[in-house]
């Protein structure tokens, strides 16, 4: 007998996402599992240091605040709820939801999943942990957990969980999990999937989107929507747009099962409503993926305001003044990056427009030299520098700042425990059918559009995009709207075209995966963001706008697509 199809909603992104999200989901219409996923690289270096001022902190307390008026109501229309909220202290978490379900008298079970914490064996990391499966999830869920609160799993395991749960799939059922991934992925980043950041936001009142829907169905296949009268849309752009977000190639790989992207099939189903069928899918790899965040050093920033005339000039003597300081001192910074962002505008109306910022950012081990260092340096040139100093505000004590690095573990090698309601513990055993991860070959691409009358335009009248980071890389996912922009697109946007609109990336390795079922190009550019967004190297430290640049670059596009 057919399983009835599993409706999964999704009530948060990242750690500060809308508090209201989880009573607009509860409230909004029919659902069967909310997930809420907190834990993005940069949230564990922030639980870590929580943690290290108070050992019971560590998981996202904004989380039990959201429950105090909606887990009564969560319980009375009988919707589970799945979360990584759990952080660094699942167990804690856990333990702090059964306090407030007592005191509210509402009597809900509570599971947690742990053994993702690999923190002991990488010495001198402030948190390292893996990233562990749905299958913890599942073993909760079927014990008749009513919440369910894990560490760090990957995204798309607070789905694959609960669609494992609901239709008793096995592990070796590859394709299956494989589409619960994908669906996973789409609705991990909240609105991003119902409208929000999306390239073409113009076309559609998306002020205030509502968070995503998937109906899952047993077969892998799933209907991407959001309730009934919310806000934003849905449609195979902004699915597309979510799907190409944070990938980089056709495989997207994952504890549970590898996803081929180039297989995933998606069609306009009605309004709102997109379907995703056709993906197919393949053993997971044998090793687990292991975030590990360090404490780098000490960072400073100090942006001076240049206006007027000769802005050039006023750089350069800024610079040599600061230089022969450090140089007097004894006390020059570790690193020392300059930036000059040319905001200025000749004959400007307005002094702020007449400006230019030079934004100086030193980092060091020693919190002295990144502190007092450049602070007193800065401050003493108030009345001896250029003509107009002034900075946009006086530097105070460095700060500490993160490195995050990506390792790899064996998956037998870690201990994946799911605590059921009742206590006990019960082993989550490793995969047993694994595949490692090869490169796919490179798919045919669609003949080029017939030579034609170009215009000098915007690559974003054509195209979409978005982009995000990865540790220090950073992907960029492009997509074409029609068959014949996806023509020009494929032959055009070549990787040596990609580095030219993208000077950043001119002396990086940067690769170009394919995938025409999507009408998609998605660029994996590695080093452009250093150590990590905690490490803040550049201007966009999680790459968030990288796409956006891209499609604001000028090409020769051809007429017919204008």
């Amino acid at each position: 007998m057919t399983a009835a199809p599993l409706r999964v909603g999704n009530f948060s992104g990242f750690y500060g996402d809308r508090f209201s999200a989880l009573r607009e989901m509860l409230d909004g219409g029919e659902v069967d599992v909310l997930t809420g996923d907190y834990l993005a690289e940069l949230t564990m270096l922030i639980l870590a240091r929580d943690r290290l001022k108070d050992p019971s902190a560590g998981y996202a307390r904004t989380f039990l605040r959201q429950l105090e008026d909606t887990l009564g109501l969560a319980h009375d229309k009988g919707v589970r709820i799945v979360t990584n909220a759990g952080g660094l202290n699942p167990a804690g978490l856990a333990d702090a939801i059964r306090e407030l379900a007592g005191r509210l008298g509402v009597p809900v079970r509570v599971a947690h999943v742990e053994g993702d914490d690999l923190t002991a064996r990488h010495p001198g990391s402030l948190a390292a942990h893996a990233y562990l499966g749905g299958f913890g999830i599942t073993e909760c869920l079927r014990a008749g957990a009513d919440v369910v609160v894990t560490g760090r799993v990957t995204d798309a395991a607070l789905v694959t969980g609960p669609a494992a749960a609901h239709f008793g799939w096995k592990p070796t059922d590859h394709d299956r999990l494989a589409g619960a991934v994908v669906a996973g992925h789409v609705l991990e980043c909240g609105a991003q999937a119902t409208g929000g950041n999306y390239a073409f936001f113009g076309e559609c009142d998306d002020v205030r989107p509502g968070f995503p829907l998937a109906e899952l169905h047993e077969d892998g296949s799933s209907v991407i929507t959001k309730h009934p009268g919310s806000g934003g849309h849905v449609d195979v752009g902004t699915v597309s747009a979510q799907l190409l977000y944070e990938t980089a190639g056709a495989r997207y790989a994952g504890p549970d099962a590898t996803a081929r992207l180039d297989t995933v099939r998606l069609t306009q189903d009605g309004p709102d409503r997109v379907r995703i069928d056709g993906v197919r899918g393949e053993a997971p790899p044998p090793d687990l993926k292991v975030g590990v965040n360090r404490l780098g050093g000490f960072r400073n920033e100090v942006v001076f305001v240049l206006t007027g005339l000769e802005i050039p000039s006023k750089a350069a003597m800024v610079r040599h003044q600061m230089r022969a300081h450090f140089a007097e001192s004894g006390a020059r910074p570790a690193e020392v990056s300059w930036d000059l962002a040319r905001t200025d505008r000749p004959d400007a109306s307005t002094e702020e427009t007449a400006s230019a910022l030079l934004r100086l950012v030193v980092r060091d081990p020693d919190p002295e030299k990144a502190g007092r260092a450049l602070s007193g340096a800065a401050v003493e040139l108030a009345l001896s520098s250029y003509p107009g100093f002034h900075v946009l505000a006086p530097p105070g004590k460095g700060t500490p700042y993160g490195v995050f690095e990506a390792a790899r573990v064996p998956q037998h090698a870690v201990e994946h425990v799911a605590v059921l309601p009742d206590g006990r513990r019960v082993p989550v055993p490793a995969a047993q059918d694994t595949a490692v991860l090869h490169a796919v070959p490179e798919p045919p691409l669609p003949e080029p559009l017939p030579p034609g009358p170009v215009r000098r335009a915007p690559l974003g009248l054509v195209a979409g995009a978005r982009s995000g980071d990865k540790g220090g890389d950073a992907n960029v996912g492009v997509w074409a709207r029609t068959d014949d922009a996806w023509r020009w697109l494929a032959h055009e946007l070549t990787v040596e075209r990609f580095r030219k609109l993208i000077p950043e990336a001119r002396d990086l390795p940067v690769t170009r995966h394919a995938l025409p079922n999507l009408r998609a190009l998605n660029f994996l550019v590695e080093g452009i963001l250093g150590a990590g967004v905690a490490a803040q190297a550049r201007f966009d430290p999680q790459a968030k706008a990288l796409g956006e640049w891209l499609r604001s670059r000028h090409a020769d596009i051809p007429e017919v697509l204008l």
